[in-house]
């Protein structure tokens, strides 16, 4: 049986415990074995996506230890933590040669939930059951920064009883954007009246994500106008048997 390590992320280890059990679940499910280093913190990503690259510097580095003494494959339920780790840990650590090799080793043992599970496992279908409607959004640097969107659309497909109906726009931000929803409040509020207004036009009740921050995002927009859609991440979707 493999083992992987999970990386849990900032948000849904405060926000969204559900979304790591549902991994765990689905991953357990596959015949993997889910390991958890508890010594793991933030990716860094907030801090690098400002412009301080010094303050990230020591985060990285320090999830970087964390990992290289545990074994096996790292699994993240966030594109844009993937990312991070995946692309930007390079561009942080491009002049250090103690640390870049160590980085670019790190990063080939990373993968996105969804990519996992299609890519490596090879495996479309859990055996998941949803009735009714769904849509989906892909995420910015999910679909954008890592090119993964076929795989969280094959396991959607294979959903049995769930209906998958596209989302209008569907290739636009949400507005959340990590730092930018705070730097830039205005904007953020808009792109996100507008993603809110396609989900509306699917009469679906259900979106699905692979991004805390844009289930946090989107689901705090629907609480504040009082609207009965829900958000959740395509792990608790693959979780429901």
């Amino acid at each position: 049986m493999p083992t992987v390590q999970l990386f849990i992320t900032s948000l849904v280890d405060s926000f969204f415990p559900e979304v790591g059990e549902a991994m765990v679940s689905v991953l357990r499910r596959a015949g993997v074995d889910v390991d958890f280093p508890r010594d793991q913190t933030c990716c860094g990503q907030p801090t690098f996506n400002a412009g301080l690259r010094a303050e990230a510097r020591p985060i990285a580095e320090h999830t970087i230890r964390v990992f290289e003494a545990v074994k096996g494959d790292i699994v993240i339920p966030s594109g844009s933590c993937a990312h991070m780790i995946r692309h930007n840990y390079e561009e942080l650590f491009s002049d250090d040669p103690f640390w870049l090799p160590r980085a670019k080793a790190l990063a080939a043992r990373t993968f996105e939930f969804t990519e996992y599970l299609v890519d490596v496992l090879g495996i479309t279908n859990f055996g998941a059951h949803w009735d009714g409607p769904l849509t989906y959004h892909p995420t910015c640097h999910l679909h954008r920064g890592l090119g993964i969107d076929r795989q969280p659309r094959e396991l959607l497909t294979n959903i049995k009883g769930a209906e998958i109906r596209e989302l209008p726009e569907a290739q636009d931000c949400c507005g959340f954007g990590g730092i930018f929803s705070v730097e830039h409040p205005e904007l953020s509020a808009e792109m996100l009246k507008r993603k809110i207004k396609n989900l509306e036009a699917t009469q679906s009740p259900t979106l699905v994500v692979c991004d805390a921050g844009c289930l946090m995002h989107i689901q705090g927009g629907l609480h504040r106008n009082k609207m009965n859609q829900k958000v959740m991440h395509i792990a608790e979707i693959l979780a429901k048997v």
